[in-house]
C-alpha cells in the first residue's frame, strides 16, 4: 500500500515533519541541515539561551522556554516535550513526545527519557501554613542524572535527586531520593527492586574468586617484582620510588593476607629488625631512611605515627611486639587534649585523622602489652565532643577539595579508634550521608582520583557505619559492586595493582586495593570468597576495649 506525499509552500513533507514529531529518531541528516530547522534553533539560541551540537535535533513541536540549554551530540527533542528552566543534555540522549523538564536538570550521556516523563528540578515552598503556597519562593536543589539512565513512561523525579549511572526508573515510578548507579527502581516512592546484570552477587563472588585465586598464584612473583637485594623497594601513593620501611612491611602484609610469608624471609632477624626500629623513649618508629628532621619532635614526623601502624602490625603480622610502651600518647588529659587541638582539622583534615589513626593505635598496644592510663577515655571523650553533628565528620571541608579531606580523615580516626576498639561510631547516618555525597562530588572517582585511598576512605566509613544499621545499604552495596566489577581489570600480571589509574603498579598498591576489595566484599556479605584477608594496617577484627 503506497502513501500520497503531501508537501507545503515552502517544499517540506508534510507527512515527514509530522512523523517527527512523534517519532524522531527517524531523524535524517536531511532533517538536521535543513533551513528549518536551522532557523529553529538559531531562534531558540537567541531567545532560550540554547546551543545545539551541529548534530542534535529538535522537532518543530518541542516546547522550549529555557534560560540556559545544551543539547549535546546526536541528541533529539521529540514535538510537543516541554523544556523549560536551566536544563543541559549531554550526547546521544533522547527526550520523547510529551515529556516534561523543569527546573536545573543535568543529563550524562545516553539517557533516554520516555514519553509522559515529569523530571522537575525546583519545588514550590510551603512550610508555612499561613502564606498562600502560591506566594511561597521557589527553590531549586536542582537534579543530576548520570549516563546511560533510562527513564520510563510516566515516571516522576523530583527536585535535589541524582540518578547513578545506569540505572533504570521503571514506568510510573516517583524518585524522590537518590538512585544508586545500575539500579533498577520502581513504586511509590521509588526503591530499588534489583539491579542491572544481577545475579550481581553470583558475578561478584566469581570475580572475587578469579582474582583471589590468581593474586594468591603470583603473589612470589610480585614481591619478587619489588625486592632489591635484601630490601624492598616500591612507588609510593604519588608516584615516586624512595626507600621506606613501609615497603617491607607491605610485603609482609601481602603474604600474611593469603596466609604466608615472603620467600625466604628470616622470621627472627626480621622481627630483630623492625623492633629496633622503635625509640625506647617515646616509643615511636622513626623511619630510618627518612630520619625526623632535626628539632621536630617525634610525635610531629608523620611517618613516626605512620609507623606505629607499619610497623607495629608487622611486628604483631610476625608473632611478636613492640619492645616498649609507647610512652609519647600517655598523656595527662589537658596534654592529649592540646596535641588533638593542634593538628590540622582545618586545612588537611585527612592529616589530622592519620594522627588520631595512630594515637589510637598506640593506645590499643600500650593495654594488650604493657600498661596504660586514662588517656583512651580522653581521646573518645575529645571525639565525642568535636564531631561536627551535621556531617558526622571531623575537620572541615576546603574550597579546592570539598569533603575530600574530612571523608578521607573519617576513615583514618575511625580505623584507629571506633573500629579498632569495637566501639559504635556516633552519628553513623550522617556520617553514610557524607561518605556518599564525597563520591557523588567525585563522579564516583575515576581517572586519578580512582585511588586505593580514595576507595578505602569510602569503603571502610560504609562497612563501619552498617555495622550499626542499614541506612542507605542499596548504594554502598553498588559501590562495592562496582570496584569489585573493576578489580581484575586493573590486576596487572606479576606486579600487582598500581594505587591509581595511569600509575605503574607497586607494593602499595597491590596491599590496599586487595584490602579495599576485601572490604568491599565484606560489605556485600561475601567476604568468604576472596582469599585475601588483610591481617596488619587494614585487618577490620575489633579487638575490643577490655583488654
Amino acid at each position: 500500500m503506497s502513501s500520497v506525499r503531501m508537501t507545503d509552500d515552502h517544499g517540506i513533507d508534510a507527512d515527514h515533519e509530522a512523523r517527527l514529531q512523534f517519532l524522531t529518531w527517524d531523524r535524517t541528516p536531511a532533517d538536521i541541515e535543513s533551513p528549518e530547522h536551522r532557523a529553529r534553533q538559531a531562534h531558540w539560541a537567541r531567545v532560550a539561551g540554547a546551543s545545539f551540537h551541529p548534530s542534535a535535533y529538535v522537532a518543530a513541536e518541542a516546547a522550549i522556554f529555557t534560560e540556559h540549554l545544551v543539547l549535546g551530540e546526536k541528541s533529539w527533542i521529540a514535538g510537543h516535550a516541554l523544556v523549560r528552566g536551566d536544563v543541559e543534555f549531554g550526547a546521544h540522549t533522547t527526550i520523547n513526545p510529551y515529556a516534561m523538564i523543569s527546573g536545573k536538570v543535568r543529563c550524562g550521556d545516553g539517557v533516554r527519557i520516555a514519553s509522559h516523563v515529569s523530571i522537575v528540578g525546583f519545588n514550590h515552598g510551603f512550610d508555612d501554613p499561613t502564606v498562600p503556597i502560591h506566594t511561597q519562593k521557589h527553590e531549586s536543589l536542582g537534579i543530576v542524572i548520570e549516563d546511560d539512565v533510562w527513564i520510563g513512561a510516566n515516571a516522576v523525579v523530583l527536585d535535589g535527586v541524582t540518578i547513578g549511572r545506569g540505572a533504570v526508573i521503571a514506568a510510573g515510578a516517583v524518585v524522590s531520593k537518590d538512585v544508586p548507579g545500575m539500579a533498577i527502581v520502581g513504586g511509590v516512592p521509588a526503591k530499588v527492586v534489583r539491579y542491572r546484570g544481577q545475579s550481581a552477587k553470583g558475578d561478584a563472588v566469581a570475580t572475587l574468586g578469579r582474582l583471589g585465586t590468581l593474586a594468591k598464584a603470583q603473589l612470589p612473583e610480585v614481591l619478587a617484582a619489588y625486592r632489591e637485594g635484601g630490601d624492598y623497594v616500591s612507588r609510593e601513593a604519588d608516584g615516586q620510588v624512595r626507600r621506606s620501611a613501609r615497603h617491607r612491611n607491605d610485603a609482609i602484609e601481602l603474604a600474611a593476607g593469603f596466609d604466608s610469608l615472603p620467600e625466604g624471609l628470616d622470621v627472627a632477624a626480621t622481627l630483630a629488625e623492625l623492633q629496633a626500629l622503635q625509640d625506647p623513649v617515646s616509643g615511636l618508629f622513626p623511619d630510618p631512611h627518612r630520619p625526623v628532621a632535626p628539632g621536630q619532635a617525634t610525635r610531629d614526623d608523620g611517618l613516626a605515627l605512620y609507623n606505629v601502624l607499619s610497623v607495629g602490625y608487622a611486628i604483631e603480622v610476625l608473632g611478636g611486639k613492640p619492645l616498649h610502651r609507647i610512652a609519647a600518647v600517655e598523656l595527662d588529659a589537658n596534654e592529649l587534649c592540646d596535641w588533638l587541638d593542634s593538628l590540622t582539622w582545618r586545612e588537611r583534615a585527612w592529616g589530622a585523622g592519620a594522627a588520631v589513626d595512630a594515637i589510637g593505635t598506640a593506645l590499643y598496644y600500650n593495654a594488650r602489652y604493657f600498661s596504660t592510663g586514662r588517656a583512651r577515655e580522653v581521646l573518645f571523650g575529645w571525639l565525642a565532643m568535636r564531631q561536627d553533628r551535621a556531617t558526622g565528620l571531623w575537620g572541615s571541608p576546603t574550597p579546592d577539595e570539598g569533603l575530600l579531606q574530612p571523608v578521607n580523615g573519617f576513615y583514618r580516626l575511625t580505623r584507629g579508634t571506633y573500629a579498632q576498639f569495637g566501639l559504635p561510631v556516633p552519628n553513623a547516618e550522617r556520617a553514610t550521608d557524607s561518605v556518599l555525597l564525597n563520591y557523588r562530588n567525585y563522579g564516583g572517582f575515576s581517572g586519578p582520583t580512582y585511588t586505593a585511598c580514595n576507595l578505602l576512605d569510602t569503603i571502610h566509613p560504609l562497612l563501619l557505619c552498617l555495622k550499626q544499621g542499614d541506612y542507605r545499604r542499596a548504594e554502598a552495596e553498588s559501590i562495592a559492586r562496582a570496584v569489585i566489577a573493576r578489580a581484575e581489570e586493573r590486576w596487572v600480571d606479576g606486579q600487582g595493582f598500581a594505587f591509581a589509574d595511569g600509575q605503574a603498579p607497586s607494593l602499595q598498591g597491590a596491599e590496599m586495593w586487595l584490602s579495599v576489595i576485601h572490604l568491599a566484599a565484606d560489605l556485600l556479605g561475601i567476604a568468604d570468597s576472596f582469599a585475601f584477608v588483610p591481617k596488619g594496617v587494614h585487618r577490620t577484627r575489633a579487638v575490643g576495649i577490655g583488654l
